[in-house]
């Protein structure tokens, strides 16, 4: 079962991204004391107490009335914008996070973003969903904390009084929210191998896919951002079961624009998370951008296996040396996944798309293959005498080692100080190995344990 999507929302102003900040651990929203600095979706991982969730930071909503702090001059023109992308992080949300600010109290924008979300949830079942919880943030001291009593005015439950600055009664509210996720995690009975097609919008993602279920199964268009949700497929290739998945386009923050299908990011995610293999498809006439190498990222954060399918390849002028060049071109822009295999094709024309799904499912079957402890073992002797690693002074040593798991590939070494272990020694260790057997498409794992 995918992790739990959990969005933040609120008016301006209200401290999001500096809970966004504090449940992620890291500072990547923009904080800003200007009302509407956060214009755009930020998506990040969270944990609390072994539940793993992503954190969904939108921008303010600001209704049609009411907010006591206006918007920032440049951001007045983003009003329905960043309203539209709270709407769909609702839409698209597991549990919601309904922030509100203790100092300016209990304000007309607020009730109407209650409102909002009110509108939003569905009765499922008895239930109202997604789940709702209130945080009253910058509950700083004791008469703040006291004045958090006034938003049960809202209607949304009982208010948890925290401060996102601080961290203080950041535990009781992340108890909350876990408690409105699932108890327990659905199986998949479905043991088909999951493929999905993930890339920018527009480079063909909808047409390769009806090439290979040999229907119009999507809509075909060249308009971007078409295709708005990720759409299962169902196939047999060769008596193995194969799930295609196609998914809408993802584009960089401030490149979406309002509307539905431009807002499509966050299925695109979950698509490459439940996923075994990521087709990872790049317009040859514009050649690798930097976006590519932002979706082959999210795919290596993942860690899923990757093919990279160069689609349009019949619209490129070439002579004998462009493939070439365009694959060391590949290789360079993409050098953090130089185990990745790289296929030429032409949705339109056909051209090399019996080479598909046989390089997908041999990159599957790489994904769960498995090492032999002794030949580990070999590899790692070898790997030692070729490279001694040192730092201040100290010699890092390992002893022996063992795959521990496939799905992806993970080798448990035992050394006499992991932190001794250079990062370019674990690549040349990554190197070693991956000379031994390639584990093509599929990302390795190294981990150091003291003995």
């Amino acid at each position: 079962m995918s992790k739990p999507i959990v969005a933040l929302v609120g008016r301006p102003n209200v401290g999001k991204s500096t809970l966004f900040n504090r449940l992620t651990g890291e500072r990547t929203a923009i904080v800003n004391d200007v009302p509407g600095t956060t214009r755009d979706r930020l998506m990040s991982e969270a944990e609390w107490t072994g539940h793993p969730f992503y954190v969904v930071d939108t921008g303010g909503i600001d209704p049609s009335t009411g907010s006591k702090t206006p918007l920032s001059i440049d951001s007045a023109d983003f009003i329905e914008d960043i309203k539209s992308q709270a709407m769909i992080a609702i839409n698209d949300a597991d549990s919601i996070l309904f922030v509100v600010d203790a100092i300016t109290g209990v304000t007309n924008a607020d009730k109407e973003v209650a409102e909002i979300l009110r509108r939003a949830q569905k009765a499922i079942g008895g239930e109202y969903y997604p789940p709702i919880v209130l945080v009253v943030n910058k509950a700083d001291s004791k008469a703040t904390q006291d004045a958090a009593l006034q938003f049960y005015e809202l209607g949304m439950g009982e208010p948890y009084a925290i401060s996102s600055l601080h961290g203080t009664g950041t535990g009781d509210m992340l108890d909350a929210l876990v408690a409105t996720f699932p108890q327990t995690l659905e199986k998949d009975d479905d043991d088909s191998v999951k493929i999905a097609l993930v890339g920018k919008p527009n480079v063909g993602k909808s047409s390769l896919l009806n090439k290979l279920v040999g229907e119009e199964r999507m809509i075909v268009s060249s308009i971007p951002g078409t295709t708005r949700d990720a759409i299962d497929s169902h196939i047999e290739y060769n008596g193995i079961q194969v799930t295609l998945i196609d998914t809408a386009g993802i584009r960089r923050r401030g490149k979406i624009e309002v509307g539905v299908e431009k807002y499509s990011v966050l299925r695109s995610m979950r698509a490459i998370e439940r996923a075994d293999v990521s087709l990872l498809l790049i317009d040859a006439t514009t050649g690798i951008t930097s976006q590519d190498a932002h979706i082959a990222g999210y795919i290596l954060d993942e860690k899923k296996s990757c093919v990279v399918i160069v689609n349009k390849w019949d619209a490129v002028e070439k002579d004998n040396y462009t493939m070439q060049t365009y694959t060391e071109k590949i290789r360079q822009d993409l050098n953090f996944m130089s185990y990745v295999p790289i296929l030429f094709i032409s949705a339109l024309k056909g051209q090399r798309l019996e080479q598909v799904m046989p390089l997908a499912l041999l990159v599957q079957e790489e994904r769960l293959a498995r090492l032999t402890t002794s030949t580990l073992n070999r590899i790692i002797q070898h790997a030692q005498d070729l490279h001694t690693s040192s730092k201040s002074g100290r010699v890092f040593k390992m002893y022996y080692g063992t795959q521990v798991r496939s799905d992806p590939p993970t080798f448990l070494i035992y050394c006499n100080e992991p932190k001794l272990a250079h990062f370019t020694f674990t690549r040349f260790l990554e190197n070693q190995i991956r000379e031994e057997y390639p584990f093509s498409g599929t990302p390795i794992q190294i981990v150091y344990k003291g003995r």
